[in-house]
């Protein structure tokens, strides 16, 4: 039986069609994620292709058509042409079909294929190695994704013990899309991946990280996130990580859906680390979080039970994302900042220096004590900032 593609919004888009006409319908095929979440009902943005044709012939075809093409990723195959006209304009990675012949756990050397089967084979997860003539829409699988879909079974392809050998990134990437689209466990993946946690040390930490973060920004990825700390995964790359805090996980889920609040991954990645700086930064710094990211995961693993007993001067101090992460950490209602802008403060040092202070520390502190004051008092109006300066002035 031949099973087509549901003919989804994406699959009309006029640079696709350009696309085809420019590599032949026969050449290439949509694959992975776009044909996975059409299938499942899921919206679609970035569509990858697979094609027969090496990256240098996709190139110049691309150039003579006037598509911009970019070499993102030679080395392994592949080329990303850019579209930046119109409503679908966007990038679309072009794979050349591929065969692994060397893998040592964290990289392949591989050798460009013309069997689109050898090309699946090499993919992860059955439900990832569905192809789609562009033309015709038709699916071709070759190990049985249709049927993983229906059972929402996230399956390796082959043996999953060979397959984590090849690359041990696989692991995470098996309880990311377990947690996404999974119901039925598959019981060999599932013993693999837990036998072979370990290797996971062998990654860097910017590989981990990313899969880490990716999983914790999923709707509800608690389920998933308790199976890898009781299989021994969680404590491979989270040590800090104990069956307390993958309940608070759960507890923070739970009230990040009855606030209406947004799925953060570094608020729940808080949730699973004790409430200590010093942790957070350890955490931060093997993680490889960006400076942005550490002063947030620090930020929430300061919290104490006082800040919420003003939210809104909470937010003024930190910010209104760090706010609502200790709020929520602290079981909380955020919601009491969903009207608050936290205002700017009405006054500059050089209206102290007009009233006779001179210029120096003794301006700062003045400015910080009147600054202190208003945010005590709930930022009252300019006025009343007046008065403070009027009253901090004489007292010095």
């Amino acid at each position: 039986m031949t099973h087509q593609l549901p003919p989804a919004d994406w699959t009309k888009r006029e640079c696709l069609a350009l696309l085809t006409a420019t590599l032949g319908a026969d050449n290439i095929r949509w694959v992975g994620g776009s044909v996975r979440d059409t299938l499942l009902g899921v919206s679609v943005s970035d569509v990858d292709c697979a094609t027969v044709l090496d990256p240098e012939t996709v190139m110049q075809r691309c150039r003579d058509a006037g598509i911009r093409v970019v070499p993102t990723g030679i080395d392994h195959g592949t080329v990303t042409a850019v579209f930046e006209a119109g409503a679908d304009s966007g990038p679309v990675e072009i794979t050349t079909l591929r065969k692994d012949v060397a893998t040592d756990g964290r990289r392949a050397t591989i050798a460009y294929a013309t069997d689109w089967r050898d090309d699946a084979a090499r993919r992860d997860f059955t439900i990832n190695a569905l192809y789609a003539h562009p033309k015709t829409l038709a699916i071709s699988d070759y190990f049985g994704g249709l049927a993983d879909l229906d059972e929402r079974r996230v399956r390796f392809i082959g043996d999953p013990r060979e397959r984590i050998a090849e690359d041990h990134l696989r692991i995470l990437r098996y309880y990311r899309f377990q947690a996404r689209f999974g119901a039925a466990l598959d019981t060999a993946a599932e013993a693999a991946c837990a036998d072979m946690a370990q290797t996971l040390k062998g990654l860097s930490r910017e590989r981990i990280c990313d899969e880490l973060l990716k999983l914790l920004a999923l709707p509800d990825p608690h389920e998933t996130v308790a199976r890898m700390h009781t299989q021994g995964v969680l404590g491979v790359i989270l040590p800090e990580a104990c069956a307390v805090h993958v309940e608070a996980l759960a507890t923070l889920i739970a009230a990040e859906n009855e606030q209406g609040m947004e799925h953060a991954p570094l608020r729940r990645l808080a949730a699973l680390l004790p409430p200590s700086r010093d942790v957070a930064e350890t955490c931060a710094a093997r993680l490889r979080l960006s400076k942005a990211q550490r002063a947030r995961l620090v930020s929430a693993a300061e919290r104490q039970q006082s800040d919420t007993d003003a939210p809104e001067a909470l937010a003024y101090r930190l910010g209104m994302e760090s706010a609502q992460d200790r709020l929520l950490l602290l079981g909380a209602d955020a919601r009491a900042l969903s009207n608050f802008t936290p205002p700017v403060f009405p006054m500059k040092g050089g209206e102290i220096v007009a009233r006779g202070i001179a210029a120096g520390p003794q301006v700062a502190r003045i400015l910080q004590g009147i600054e202190s004051r208003w945010i005590a008092e709930g930022f009252p109006n300019r006025t009343r900032v007046e008065e403070m300066l009027t009253e901090a002035v004489s007292e010095n």
